[in-house]
């Protein structure tokens, strides 16, 4: 059960139900991590603009996804886990690379090079190593991977802890999340 209200579409406020409205012409449903975060319009206005902003980024739908994967599984964000699982089979993403994402891990080069550093700024809480940055780079990854994979990761812990304050009702189909 949730222990902070999931704002319903009758209870928001002006500006979150202004919000509700463009999420449910994009998505089709408000998930329930919106409703959370509608307690305060700002924040879900927040929330949203990050994840547009950064949609717009060098990384595509599926690498954001993967770490969005890897960022639950680190933090065992059952709520984040389902949400990214059923994100990423929108997106033709196997079921078993979607299991390989919530562990960090990866068979594309460049893809798994992002998660192990997605993985160690988890791990360090960005007090990341030189060989971490080492290998990042010696995978492939510019700095603006590297800078684009500290946003992504900042983004998705932000949901994670949200949702483990409010212990979030899950509203994708439900899986756990594989701590790292």
């Amino acid at each position: 059960m949730a222990r902070i209200t999931q704002v319903s579409d009758t209870a928001a406020a002006p500006e979150a139900a202004a919000l509700f409205t463009a999420i449910k012409a994009k998505i089709g449903m408000v998930p329930n991590l919106y409703r959370v975060a509608a307690n305060q319009p700002k924040v879900l206005a927040a929330m949203l603009g990050l994840n547009e902003t950064l949609a717009g980024g060098g990384f595509d739908a599926r690498t954001r996804e993967a770490i969005a994967l890897t960022v639950a599984g680190a933090n065992a964000c059952d709520y984040c886990a389902s949400a990214h699982a059923a994100i990423s089979a929108g997106l033709k993403v196997a079921p078993e690379t979607i299991d390989a994402h919530l562990a960090g891990r990866s068979d594309d080069p460049r893809t798994a090079a992002i998660l192990k550093l997605a993985s160690a700024i988890v791990q360090a809480r960005g007090m990341v190593a030189d060989a971490d940055l080492v290998a990042a780079r010696d995978a492939g990854l510019t700095e603006s991977d590297i800078v684009e994979t500290v946003a992504q990761v900042v983004a998705n812990i932000f949901t994670n802890y949200l949702n483990h304050v409010a212990a979030t009702d899950i509203d994708f189909p439900a899986r756990k999340a594989r701590a790292a």
